[in-house]
């Protein structure tokens, strides 16, 4: 029997695109496909889903926050994490949430469809880049520019990462599928969690961070 896939995203295009590629492989069956993850819980029993492929930024619940869903409501799915996403922020939350796997959309479609692979022949795929991180880290005992934000929720760092990256109040709610109001609120929380007095100062610190100067 085909191996069964279920894909969350709210990008038709990119849908499409992983439709088309892993149903080149017969040994692959996409049996379901939907925009956000409370769609995904509901239809959780009637797809009887073997992976799932998601995308992490999601309208309501986020892409990581459906990982442990799944965790909890079918301990035995394996799932990859496909995203826009710079790897290095989010991998080890998506491998800590329960993912097995991290893959950037930027990535051919073709290097998707090995990460798949990867993780149906039960490893993890993550890039050669961001295992050579991880192994120095724990090599060396450097704890990294990340730890300084492990109070942030999941949906507080992408908020803090899009602000970094320039993108001003109006395309973060479009892109999150959230209000501006709740935008403003998360960077409230943000500022208080890691002690910054300002909205200029959050914003000075998520770019430099961004960029890699590790803001603390």
């Amino acid at each position: 029997m085909p191996t069964r896939i279920l894909i969350v995203d709210d990008h038709p295009v990119m849908r499409r695109g992983l439709v088309y590629a892993l149903e080149d492989d017969p040994d692959l069956e996409v049996v379901g496909q939907t925009a956000d993850a409370e769609a995904a819980v509901a239809r959780l029993d009637e797809l009887a889903p073997d992976l799932a492929v998601v995308d992490v930024s999601l309208p309501g619940m986020n892409g990581l926050e459906l990982v442990k869903q799944f965790a909890h409501l079918r301990p035995g799915l394996l799932v990859l994490i496909v995203a826009r996403h710079d790897e290095a922020l989010y991998a080890e939350r998506a491998l800590r949430a329960g993912a097995r796997g991290y893959v950037s959309k930027l990535n051919a479609i073709d290097e998707i469809v090995r990460a798949v692979r990867r993780v149906l022949d039960g490893g993890i795929y993550l890039s050669e880049a961001l295992k050579d991180h991880l192994l120095l880290r724990a090599a060396t005992g450097a704890s990294g520019p990340a730890s300084f934000f492990e109070s942030l929720s999941d949906r507080e760092l992408e908020v803090f990462e899009m602000t970094g990256r320039g993108l001003p109040t109006r395309e973060i709610a479009d892109r999150l599928h959230l209000s501006m109001k709740t935008v403003e609120s998360y960077r409230t929380r943000i500022k208080g969690k890691l002690g910054y007095e300002s909205g200029t100062e959050l914003i000075k610190h998520a770019i430099r961070w961004v960029e890699g100067e590790g803001a603390t």
